[in-house]
């Protein structure tokens, strides 16, 4: 294709190069937010060449964090609702009215509240769970070589939402193979427990063309997905301490790998208070910060870390609140980004109300996570056919 010149609902057709490496690869970020997915694509390779975040406040965020960690000026292309955007003025905004890569990729995690157990729980008719089903409209339309949908495991789990979630991977079954699987942050080496379900997706007619063939193998493996043997199955394979009353010094466990801890990201208070973001925090006073033991999340709102342990899942705003294992208050914005396992470079602004800058490290893929789904897609776009 020389020129991009598509009629109203023509979708967008390419031809895969097989010797493409992921640093030539190109990526277009949906539902952006803070970008935690798109640092971890880019630690893996691969070059974010469009985004779209239609909150201001995220858009914010992501423009100074992406900017202070690379040292380069990031912005988001396109602020927009995606509801609104077509394929036409997608593709001219990524490529430039330029032909269209042979090989390039379409990632992102639609809002989820509307199918997570402690959210909205409204399914595809809310006004969240909708953009999930747009989402893979785009997807179609603009036919990427490869793409990757994140989302709470309620989607996949729940019996209410599994159908409309299997109704999305139909959608693609003519043209993409998929593969889903729910994965864990703490398997990864993020001190956090934290299930999301990722369903990954390649072109046929590039796998086809790889493998030199003109039906696939019904045997073939074409996705491998990620593993770390330091850390699988880590929530069930060590002796995790147990409550510990506030104030007190429980004895480090044995055999339970630091990175799992969220003590050695948390507890030097000197470190912490000299790193950006470090002092930001939301800081009511309440009589439960001295009371709460430590390690005791077993409540909805007002879990208190334990220094030895990993964290519950980050989900921070509305009455969700996570407390520091040692001191009487929340946790801090640096503090929550380290739980997200995102670098210390990456800074959000002083100007970012506080409640949008937990609210947007909340939503986001812990790092270490998306890297390690980038490295997994590399790999298969990389490697030799077998």
């Amino acid at each position: 294709m020389s020129k991009l010149k598509l009629r109203k609902n023509e979708r967008i057709t390419h031809y895969m190069c097989l010797n493409i490496k992921a640093s030539e690869t190109p990526v277009l970020s949906f539902f952006t937010g803070a970008g935690f997915l798109d640092i971890g694509f880019l630690q893996a390779g691969f070059q974010t060449i469009w985004s779209n975040e239609y909150d201001r406040q995220f858009v914010r965020g992501f423009e100074y964090g992406f900017s202070s960690m690379t040292g380069q000026h990031h912005k988001i292309t396109n602020s927009s609702s995606i509801i609104g955007l077509g394929p036409n003025q997608i593709a001219r905004e990524a490529f430039h009215n330029t032909p269209i890569p042979e090989t390039f990729g379409i990632i992102g995690g639609p809002p989820c509240p509307d199918f997570s157990v402690g959210g909205k729980n409204r399914g595809r008719t809310g006004e969240n769970g909708t953009l999930s089903k747009v989402y893979v409209d785009k997807i179609m339309d603009l036919q990427p070589s490869f793409f990757l949908f994140e989302n709470v495991k309620g989607l996949f789990k729940t019996v209410r939402h599994r159908e409309f979630f299997d109704s999305l991977r139909l959608q693609f079954s003519e043209h993409y193979l998929t593969d889903v699987r729910i994965l864990n942050a703490l398997d990864f080496g993020v001190p956090q427990d934290r299930e999301r379900v990722f369903l990954v997706g390649v072109k046929k007619k590039w796998l086809k063309r790889k493998l030199g063939v003109r039906n696939i193998p019904k045997d073939y493996s074409w996705f491998q997905w990620p593993e770390d043997q330091r850390f699988a199955g880590a929530k069930q394979r060590f002796v995790w301490p147990r409550e510990t009353p506030f104030g007190a010094t429980p004895e480090k466990p044995v055999g339970i790998p630091e990175e799992l801890m969220v003590g050695p990201l948390v507890c030097n208070l000197e470190e912490i208070s000299s790193l950006p973001n470090g002092l930001e925090g939301l800081r009511p006073l309440s009589d439960k910060y001295y009371v709460i033991h430590e390690g005791d999340v077993s409540r909805k709102s007002f879990k208190r870390l334990h220094r030895w342990r990993y964290s519950p899942t980050a989900a921070y705003g509305h009455n969700e609140v996570h407390l520091h294992p040692t001191q009487p208050r929340r946790l801090t914005v640096r503090e929550a980004l380290r739980i997200q396992s995102v670098p210390d470079t990456y800074i959000l602004p002083a100007e970012m109300p506080l409640t949008y800058k937990f609210k947007t490290i909340g939503n986001g893929v812990p790092v270490k996570l998306a890297r390690a789904m980038a490295v997994a897609i590399r790999n298969m776009i990389e490697g030799e056919p077998k």
